[in-house]
């Protein structure tokens, strides 16, 4: 395995690379994403531990979206069904150290939580892990700025050390451990192709987001005044529904940052 450093133009490509692959098969991508998101969505409900098991489950929801990118980015188009399945076997080969690697994410994370209450107490870990009421005046508080901010400066190394790490782990074979360092080394080496990356992606949800507000604002002006029956409701469903498209279409270009960080030696 050899690490690749590319320009921060890169980025851009990353991103209009991705895009492309959603559109060969964007229900496959859709419905993939909708099933891991209600796996993620079921473990939360289990008492006591729910919240942990969510997180272990999020490097292996990682992993099923970029080998489903991985088939869609084939030269011929590949069926839905290949798309999904692709996913899933790629999950089931690799269960055993993506469930190490699940552990290590949960783990390292609810660290970062039990840091980040040392400022408030907790009440920021409540609200991020259990769902808890954010009030205004507790999202203005001090204590939950500074717990905000601790949480956000610890996770950013975390992202980088779990961005390549599932892939690494599935396409070349390395330990979950040292998977973590070599990911972590190829994000640093590229970040300015991954800051580039970042940038152009929270444009286009902003971009994204101001259009679907404006759709689901009229809907509801059209519910108040009694114009279409469900007006109100389907604004809601066009918020939701949009944001988690939005969300596959970003995870649909999460596997070309691994693919030109790294080649086989």
């Amino acid at each position: 395995m050899k690490l690749n450093l590319v320009p921060a133009r890169t980025g851009a490509l990353w991103v209009r690379t991705g895009l492309r692959a959603f559109a060969v098969q964007p229900l496959a991508f859709i419905s993939l994403f909708f099933f891991f998101m209600a796996l993620v969505s079921i473990a939360s409900q289990v008492p006591l531990i729910g919240a942990a098991v969510a997180l272990m489950l999020l490097p292996t929801m990682t992993l099923g979206l970029m080998a489903a990118t991985a088939q869609a980015a084939a030269p011929e188009k590949p069926p839905a069904g290949a798309v999904f399945m692709a996913a899933l076997n790629a999950v089931r080969a690799d269960m055993r150290p993506m469930l190490v690697l699940g552990v290590l994410y949960a783990v390292l994370f609810l660290g970062v939580m039990a840091i980040s209450a040392l400022a408030d107490g907790g009440q920021f870990a409540k609200v991020y892990l259990l769902g808890g009421p954010l009030t205004r005046e507790l999202a203005e508080s001090t204590e939950f700025q500074v717990a905000l901010w601790t949480a956000m400066a610890l996770y950013l190394p975390l992202s980088l050390a779990f961005w390549h790490a599932p892939a690494l782990v599935h396409w070349h074979h390395v330990p979950p451990a040292k998977s973590l360092f070599f990911s972590f080394v190829a994000c640093f080496r590229n970040f300015g192709a991954l800051t580039v990356y970042g940038l152009i992606w929270t444009g286009v949800f902003i971009g994204a987001g101001i259009v679907l507000s404006l759709i689901a604002s009229l809907l509801v002006a059209f519910g108040a005044m009694g114009i279409g029956e469900g007006a109100s409701a389907a604004g809601g469903a066009v918020m939701i529904g949009g944001a988690l498209v939005m969300a596959a279409m970003f995870f649909a270009s999460t596997w070309f940052t691994f693919r030109d960080s790294f080649n086989a030696d």
